[in-house]
């Protein structure tokens, strides 16, 4: 899959366990730039819900003012607890709610009267003919109806990739809109604190990289942040990736004389190399002499210049896809974080990319 910057849509989550602090308030606002819509849960037991109409109003008019949607997953009767009604859809329109989640609790018929009044997403993993079948029967708007995975809290009941694509094949040929969450990185959701991913393998990856993945399987049509929002750090990614299609690695100084001149901007070549991403233009810019330095193996995120003893490919600078021999004639430069690894694959024939320093003790 090719990505475009832009065309995706990601959204991130807003839990009304605890009311809004101003810093998330603050990050909310810079997250809206970008991002596209909200999803909140109503349906914790834990939680005290005599708090939550005010919560949910207020969180409606955030989204209304910075063009949001705002979608709510519902139990059965937590909306009659939170003082709105189920037959009375209007009102929270009003507030901003533009969709509402639906749970195993209420049937196809009441979903499909639902649907022709405000946008309705369904369980995707759950979701089958029968299920279709019927609600085409109780004329239901299917271009208001989504399908929306779950998150899982509990290390390995995450989903499992091939069964995800699969599952996601058959919704988009039913005509489905496709959601999945991936994981946070700002602050965990209690009570385990362990991600809130859909997919297993994400558990424990950046919130960018599971995303940048998920999109990669062309079956997932927006991603949303499980655990709420995300770092500084992982909100820049994303903004590049919105505005300029340039997906940005963060990488360590190893100490090279030449970490500042591999910085910056690059562009994979559009004939793909098996091995490496290779910058477009890095040998034709101006160059200084690169002399040999200590030779040393190149690992899976190594970024490297070539030496002037590679003649005419002096000052070539590549990000190793695969681990590679150590070679005179190539300088270990920098090296890609940990967190970061995931995306070198996701970097396609003339893609943009960005090699940025990190200072962080990942």
């Amino acid at each position: 899959m090719t990505h475009q910057g832009g065309k995706e849509m990601f959204g991130f989550s807003v839990f009304m366990n605890e009311d809004l602090t101003a810093a998330e308030l603050e990050q909310m606002t810079a997250m809206a730039s970008g991002f596209k819509g909200i999803f909140t849960s109503m349906h914790i037991p834990e939680d005290d819900r005599s708090t939550y109409r005010q919560r949910l109003t207020d969180l409606g008019g955030f989204a209304k003012d910075h063009q949001l949607s705002l979608m709510v997953d519902i139990s059965g009767n937590a909306l009659a607890e939170a003082g709105f009604s189920i037959d009375n859809l209007a009102e929270l329109r009003e507030i901003g709610v533009t969709g509402l989640r639906m749970d195993y609790a209420i049937d196809n018929q009441q979903i499909a009267a639902f649907s022709k009044e405000m946008t309705i997403s369904l369980n995707a993993s759950t979701l089958t003919e029968k299920d279709i079948r019927e609600l085409q029967a109780y004329g239901a708007d299917f271009t208001r109806l989504e399908a929306w995975h779950n998150y899982y809290p509990r290390p390995e009941t995450g989903l499992d990739v091939g069964w995800f694509q699969e599952k996601n094949r058959w919704l988009k040929a039913q005509g489905f809109f496709v959601q999945a969450f991936v994981p946070g990185d700002a602050k965990k959701r209690g009570p385990l604190f362990q991600g809130l991913p859909t997919l297993e393998r994400h558990r424990n990856w950046s919130p960018f990289a599971a995303a940048i993945d998920l999109l990669a399987t062309g079956s997932v049509d927006a991603v949303y942040i499980g655990d709420g929002m995300v770092s500084a750090k992982s909100a820049q990614q994303f903004a590049t990736y919105l505005q300029e299609a340039r997906i940005v690695l963060r990488v360590k100084d190893l100490g090279s004389t030449y970490f500042e001149h591999v910085l910056g901007n690059h562009q994979n070549r559009y004939d793909e190399a098996r091995d490496v991403l290779r910058s477009a233009d890095a040998r034709f810019n101006a160059i200084p002499e690169v002399n040999p330095e200590l030779s040393q193996e190149r690992p899976v995120g190594a970024v490297t210049i070539d030496n002037q003893d590679y003649l005419r490919y002096m000052g070539e600078i590549q990000v190793c896809k695969r681990p590679l021999p150590a070679d005179p004639k190539v300088n270990l430069a920098a090296q890609v974080i940990p967190a970061d690894l995931p995306l070198i694959q996701q970097i396609k024939a003339g893609m943009r990319f960005k090699l940025e320093r990190d200072d962080s003790n990942e």
